[in-house]
């Protein structure tokens, strides 16, 4: 392999992979070709959507004069990816005419929402692996044969319950992705795009206004103490600057954040991204607040010293100085706000801050208004 292969994050080298659209384009490549060669595929080489020339090895193959299928394990790299490992199949069967047609099989997820790559029905295959797929295929029948195209996936339910696709209303299994071709390790680009897309299927629907937690935790307490459905909410993971800026390009004008006060107080620093790689001022940002209220040294000490965001409000709760999560949850919505301020729509902001352990701990409006207007 050479060094094009692997990418650096954080001093680690990880190697790259493959998505499953490429995957799936290689399959397709190498059952076009077992049926007009009539022989046994043991490799297959084709160009991702970047241009890579990349090599697959086959692992099941049958044909007859009409049909083949071909399954190509799905190799993510050293990426997490739900479906690394997984066998995608392309079912190729041959037409009467020279027209190509491409859909999803066993595994592969329909559409069933506005506001995705492709329109509710049709099989969850994007619009650059459905073009590598058909471009490859046509240049191995050439221009006079056709061809059907099945993509399949046996696995492909039970792994979608691991990606984003039950929130995106992808229903039945995988999608086939990629716009590269190529999977980067840690590549924060794909997760940003869902979280996009979601946001835009909200927009599709008519919603003016939109619920923003960080992840499981905001969600169920804005859930569960609340009383705001699921459906109105979106997990923005650490992408808090991105996915506001998300909110304005695409026309909502109402966001009320929910969160932990271990991420949220970042963002009432102006940290718009809170994964700790970035940044961690927790401790900083707290002592500031509470030395603006005149906390003595010996509890701004004890606080900046604190390993643990619950810890540090255990300490404040005891020495009475509970105001400053009010303080931090109106700077988040200030620096919210002042992020969107140059550009329209303007977009109001709320925010509710939570400790899993104390509760609820401070909001920007009463908090039986919040509930009033959000559930």
């Amino acid at each position: 392999m050479s060094e094009d292969d692997y990418v650096y994050y954080n001093g680690r080298k990880l190697r790259k992979g493959y998505t499953t659209g490429t995957t799936a384009t290689a399959a397709s490549v190498a059952a076009t070709k077992a049926i007009l060669n009539q022989e046994l595929q043991t490799d297959v080489s084709v160009h991702a959507a970047n241009g890579q020339k990349v090599q697959f090895e086959i692992h099941n193959c049958s044909f007859d004069g009409q049909k083949a299928s071909v399954a190509i394990t799905k190799d993510g790299g050293d990426d997490q990816d739900a479906t690394d490992g997984m066998l995608i199949y392309s079912t190729v069967q041959l037409r009467n005419d020279n027209q190509i047609t491409l859909d999803g099989g066993k595994g592969i997820g329909r559409v069933t929402e506005e506001g995705l790559a492709n329109q509710p029905g049709m099989a969850a295959i994007n619009p650059t692996p459905r073009k590598m797929i058909k471009q490859s295929v046509r240049r191995v029948l050439g221009p006079d044969k056709g061809a059907d195209i099945v993509i399949s996936a046996p696995e492909g339910e039970k792994v979608a319950k691991l990606t984003y696709n039950p929130k995106l209303g992808i229903v039945g299994g995988i999608s086939i992705l990629g716009t590269s071709g190529i999977v980067t390790p840690m590549s924060e680009e794909s997760w940003k795009h869902s979280i996009s897309i979601e946001m835009n299927i909200h927009r599709k629907r008519g919603d003016e206004s939109i619920v923003l937690t960080p992840g499981d935790m905001g969600e169920d307490f804005a859930k569960n103490e609340l009383q705001i459905p699921v459906a109105k909410q979106v997990q923005m993971s650490n992408f808090v600057g991105y996915v506001l800026k998300e909110v304005q390009r695409l026309g909502f004008h109402k966001v009320l954040i929910v969160g932990d006060m271990g991420k949220l107080i970042k963002v009432s620093g102006g940290i718009f991204s809170t994964h700790s790689k970035d940044a961690d001022a927790r401790a900083e940002i707290m002592v500031a607040n509470l030395a603006l209220m005149g906390a003595p040294t010996d509890l701004l000490k004890k606080v900046y010293n604190c390993l643990t965001t619950i810890s540090m409000i255990k300490l404040i709760n005891e020495a009475g100085y509970q105001k400053v999560y009010q303080i931090i949850a109106d700077k988040i919505k200030l620096r919210s706000e002042k992020l969107l301020a140059h550009r329209k729509p303007t977009v109001e902001i709320d925010a509710v801050v939570f400790s899993s352990k104390v509760g609820l701990l401070a909001a920007t409006q009463p908090i039986k208004e919040i509930e009033a207007q959000w559930q």
